[in-house]
């Protein structure tokens, strides 16, 4: 009988509110733990990558072109920043600016040959996501992912060391050709946000080996996309089998229990569905199975932060 895993945001990313009585009443039974948080640790409960640090730039690389194996990449996303009185803020990167192939079409070919005298390819596959191709032996810092630096002061993320003092440069070069560029100019004027910097993140290659116990994933998102074809897993389609389905994108609590919770609860009532785990970001997790109900001795949960 099939399983359905749902990956899901930090239980603080939803507003406050009262949970169905259903949803309430088989949260309070659900068998419960508490994990390590954080996005690559969600993951990691659910693939198994040797060697264990993967990269972010050859996964989604492997999604967006096909062309990740026997490569060393790193992201190079297009990236909005914005000064203010104690530095600079990274506002927007990728996906979030919303790039157009037109927008591609102008700023790549003004980049490229900044990167080329380092032997560095620059390519966007896509317009969201943007990539360097670089040399097996090329010695690189610590970067730090876009999702952590994001609204917060760039100067402590940068960085360090004497590798890190060339990619300092870079960036700073990379933001006086997109400063001067026409095109940033018209986007603003469209009431868009200029792409006036770049953020590199995610280096390394593809792993060598990556499994799963789920048959099936269902998501956008082109990492988890990359991992699950690594793995060798069906993406999308019917959810028929042992499924993980990626809804980290949801904000409302009553779309989250409405549309895809007491649906997948009333599937286990029916004895369709043998269980179903919730995966939060920030660690918690409930395992809910169709003997539970007769736990009636187990209190409703009062809300998803209820310990």
């Amino acid at each position: 009988m099939a399983k359905a895993t749902l990956l899901l945001p930090a239980r603080s990313r939803f507003p406050a509110g009262t949970l169905p009585a259903p949803v309430a009443t088989a949260l309070g039974r659900a068998e419960r733990s508490l994990g390590t948080a954080g996005e690559s640790a969600q993951l990691r409960r659910h693939f198994r990558v040797q060697p264990a640090e993967w990269s972010a730039a050859a996964l989604t690389r492997q999604t967006d072109a096909g062309d990740a194996a026997g490569s060393f990449w790193l992201r190079a996303d297009p990236a909005n920043i914005v000064p203010d009185m104690q530095g600079a803020r990274l506002m927007a990167s990728a996906e979030t600016l919303r790039l157009e192939p037109v927008d591609v079409e102008a700023l790549l070919p003004a980049l490229q040959p900044l990167f080329a005298g380092f032997g560095y390819q620059l390519d966007a596959p896509t317009p969201s996501r943007w990539y360097l191709r670089l040399p097996e032996d090329t010695p690189l810092p610590a970067f730090a992912a876009p999702e952590i630096v994001l609204g917060d002061d760039l100067f402590p993320h940068l960085p360090d060391g004497d590798n890190g003092r060339q990619w300092r440069s870079l960036m700073t070069e990379a933001q006086v050709v997109l400063h001067q560029h026409p095109w940033n100019a018209q986007r603003v004027a469209d009431g868009k946000r200029a792409v006036n910097s770049l953020w590199f993140w995610g280096a390394g290659r593809l792993p060598d080996s990556v499994s799963t116990s789920h048959a099936q994933v269902r998501s956008r998102d082109a990492l988890l996309q990359g991992l699950a074809t690594l793995a060798g897993v069906r993406l999308g389609g019917e959810q028929t089998v042992d499924a993980l389905v990626d809804l980290r994108q949801l904000r409302s609590l009553e779309q989250l229990t409405r549309d895809a919770i007491l649906p997948l609860l009333d599937a286990i009532g029916r004895g369709e569905l043998a269980e179903l785990q919730l995966d939060f970001e920030d660690g918690a997790s409930y395992r809910i199975r169709r003997g539970q109900r007769w736990q009636f001795w187990k209190k409703p949960v009062s809300s998803l932060l209820d310990e």
